[in-house]
This record gives structure tokens, sequence and C-alpha cells, in this order.
């Protein structure tokens, strides 16, 4: 019989998706809804460490999103400075580990100098990954670990799938169990797209900023709920319990 726990996905990954919106409805500034999703990323952070899910990966910043306004991106890099602060502290109590998945060397000064003091000081840190996807693009990853590979001089007959998943930004974690996006969009966002080929995925209209503990518990209910076939049919995977 199954525990609890094997139920739970063992790496969580997250489109934060919907704070403008949530913002808007209320009236207020875009801004405040960003403000308003960091707190939910704590929230989730916590939350996920306590019930002992191992990775957790949080969509932050996408290659799409420079061309967002000058003053929100602006925005966004200061929330991120301001939650890597105030949060390493909570990060090392939690024995939680940063890793960054994407390329950093377009971010400000600042951000590069706060997210490498955080990585460092995070690096021996064991109980959950947080992986933070910052100027991060599922395609610009692949294309990444394809020249990584041609620049070794690996031949195209020793490719194969371990091998090139060594390329990627997650090499050495699992792949995603289940992928949640919050905010009513039903679409995957260049994200974690070879890594997600056999996730489950939770789509819910709740906008991130109120995506709550509550909220959480619906998508792993969901999830635990769910027979994942990785490509077998019923019948398969029935005879490969019996074995």
């Amino acid at each position: 019989m199954s525990d609890a726990k094997s139920l739970l996905p063992r790496h969580l990954a997250v489109i934060m998706d919907g704070n403008g919106r949530w913002a808007q409805a209320r009236g207020l500034p875009r801004s405040e809804g960003h403000k308003a999703g960091t707190e939910a990323a704590k929230r989730l952070v916590t939350r996920a460490r306590e019930l002992g899910i191992a990775h957790l990966t949080l969509y932050t910043f996408s290659k799409e999103n420079w061309g967002r306004p000058q003053d929100e991106v602006r925005i966004l890099f200061d929330l991120l400075v301001r939650f890597l602060n105030n949060e390493l502290r909570s990060l090392l109590e939690q024995d939680i580990r940063l890793q960054v998945l994407g390329e950093l060397g377009e971010f400000p000064f600042a951000v590069r100098q706060v997210l490498k003091q955080v990585l460092k000081k995070t690096a021996k840190c064991r109980s959950m990954t947080l992986n933070l996807a910052l100027n991060y693009s599922g395609r610009a990853e692949i294309l990444r670990a394809c020249r990584r590979l041609i620049e070794q001089g690996v031949r195209p007959d020793e490719v194969t799938e371990e091998r090139f998943s060594g390329e990627l930004f997650t090499a050495g974690q699992p792949d995603p169990d289940l992928v949640v996006r919050t905010s009513g969009e039903i679409r995957i966002s260049n994200y974690l797209l070879w890594q997600s080929a056999y996730a489950e995925y939770y789509f819910t209209p709740t906008p991130w900023p109120d995506f709550d503990d509550a909220q959480l518990d619906l998508a792993l209910a969901a999830y635990a709920n769910r027979q994942r076939r990785f490509g077998l049919t019923g019948s398969q995977l029935q005879a490969g319990e019996e074995l």
C-alpha cells in the first residue's frame, strides 16, 4: 500500500501566472500584484519543504519577460533581490539549496551578485532544492545542450537521452512529476520542454497571489488520483505492478 509521501511529486514545477490581472482586478498597480506573488512564492516554498517535496521549480523570469515595460522589469528585479536577501536565513534554517535555471549574464550586476552569494551559502543544503527559472527558455535550454555536446566532440551515435539531460540546467535532478499553472491559462509557455515530457499538468483559474496551502492541496490531491502511464497502456502498467 502506498503511503502519503509516495503520492507526492518528487519534483513540483510551477508557472506563477496572474499577478498583473490580480492587481488590476483590485484597481491596484501591477507592482502590487508582483509583491503579492512574492508572498505566495514564500508560502509555497515553506509548505513544499514541510510536505517533503524534494525539488521545487518556480518560473520566475522568462526570456520573453524582457519585452515587458522597463519599469516593470526593474520592479521584478528589485523584488527578486529583496526576496533573496530576506529569505537567505530561512533557506539555511530549512536546509534548502538554491539553484538557478537559466543564463544570468544579462542580469544587472546587483542581481548577479546576490544570486551568487545565496547559491554559495546554500550549496550544502540537502533537504530540498529550490530552482528559480531566471532568464529561462525551454527552447534555448535545448539549443544550449546541443551546442555543449557539439563542443565536446560527442558523435551523433553517442548522444543518449541521459547524456543530453546531463547538459540541461536541471542535470542531476529528477524530471518534474507535476507542473502547475495558475490564473486560467492552459499552455506551457516554453517551460521545461524536455523535462516535462511525461509530467502531469494541473491548471487552475486561481491567480498566483491567491494560490495558498488549500490550493496546493487541491493540486496535490488531483496528482495523487492520477495513474501515470509514461507511454504505457493500463494493462501494461498493471502487469508491471504484478511483477
